[in-house]
């Protein structure tokens, strides 16, 4: 899963007409270290359907900023440049696909 670390590449991704997934994360959060294998994982079991991306909030404060990030880990799903869906602290694999197909029109098995 590919690091987001400047806003041209953050502005590339969110232009996209995928969904996109964005973790949030610090290499210092212990949450953010459990979680990181799960959000790994649904990257993989959608790829090509959800762009999947990490943003450190340490190394790229201005975009945690912008979300409005006050604690982590957090994740973002957004759509046509718009937030449509987030979630704060761990979640499991379960509970991100229920958001994904809640949220957009990805089918998820």
């Amino acid at each position: 899963m590919k690091e987001i670390i400047t806003a041209k590449e953050f502005n590339t991704i969110a232009t996209q007409e995928k969904p996109v997934l964005l973790d949030f994360y610090a290499d210092w959060c212990g949450p953010c270290k459990s979680l990181m294998p799960i959000v790994q994982k649904v990257a993989d079991k959608y790829k090509g359907e959800v762009i999947v991306r990490k943003v450190n909030v340490d190394r790229f404060q201005a975009l945690a900023q912008k979300f409005g990030v006050r604690s982590i880990p957090a994740l973002f799903l957004l759509e046509d440049q718009k937030i449509i869906a987030s979630s704060k602290g761990f979640q499991s694999e379960k509970a991100i696909e229920s958001m994904i197909k809640k949220h957009t029109n990805v089918l998820v098995s």
